[in-house]
């Protein structure tokens, strides 16, 4: 595939900034909506954003890292970029759609890439019930916090929650308990991509929880409903031999 007119976005590191300025003067820039790909420079976090920004565009985004971890990046280089882009491999994700509803009656809609979690944010522990496709699957969950994750999020948040990586192609996703208290040693289960799962916060007001999509915290809920959100495919781009289903292999071996 020929990438002519490339996008580039960065974040707001020096670094980033730097590599823009001059990966723009040798390639060009157009806006998103011109473009035939998007280059993301940053770290795992911004190419989430973009990933966002840009899902009613359709556009492939490639990353290059101009930040810390990279797990979602591929080796940043300023020569034969289009050679790169034309020989990439597509990994397609579909996210999490999130629905919580709040003490006050408020409710917030929001998509996630990587997870959905659900975090105490008073000194207490939470206390949560779970449903799976509308039946009850735990009456008392006592930890500081769960998730679930896409296969493509399985090893950020969800990793290091101690839950499992999961394939890029599986159709599963992970559920994963934060420093459970009761029952002490169950870490989550795994559940078909078409469920349904909510989370019920048992006395919110005593012991408030905070749900978060990616990012963004809505405060003080008191359910949340999760589903995958398969009508949305985004596109990520990888450099041959790094695609995301090498990447979640090669993690489950060091």
């Amino acid at each position: 595939m020929s990438f002519e007119k490339i996008c580039f976005l960065a974040s707001g590191a020096e670094v980033a900034q730097s590599a823009l300025t001059r990966l723009a003067s040798a390639y060009g820039n157009v806006p998103p909506e011109e473009s035939d790909v998007i280059v993301a420079l940053g770290g795992d976090g911004f190419v989430l954003s973009t990933l966002h920004a840009t899902q009613k565009l359709s556009r492939p985004v490639y990353g290059m890292n101009r930040g810390t971890v990279g797990f979602l990046m591929n080796t940043f280089g300023e020569n034969r970029l289009r050679e790169r882009l034309a020989a990439a491999e597509t990994a397609e994700i579909s996210p999490l759609r999130m629905k919580a509803w709040q003490i006050d009656g408020e409710t917030t809609e929001a998509l996630a890439i990587n997870e959905v979690s659900l975090l105490r944010s008073g000194p207490q522990a939470a206390k949560l019930r779970i449903f799976v496709d509308g039946k009850e699957r735990m009456r008392e969950l006592v930890c500081d916090g769960a998730l679930v994750s896409t296969p493509a999020g399985s090893t950020a948040y969800n990793y290091s929650a101690h839950g499992p990586i999961l394939p890029i192609g599986a159709d599963i996703l992970a559920l994963t308990a934060m420093a459970a208290f009761r029952p002490r040693r169950w870490r989550g289960a795994l559940l078909p991509k078409s469920a349904l799962v909510r989370f019920d916060v048992l006395d919110p007001v005593k012991r408030p929880v905070s749900a978060s999509a990616d990012s963004g915290d809505v405060r003080d809920v008191t359910s949340v409903e999760i589903r995958s959100a398969n009508e949305i495919v985004h596109r990520i781009l990888f450099d041959p031999g790094h695609g995301l289903e090498e990447r979640l292999l090669r993690e489950q071996f060091v």
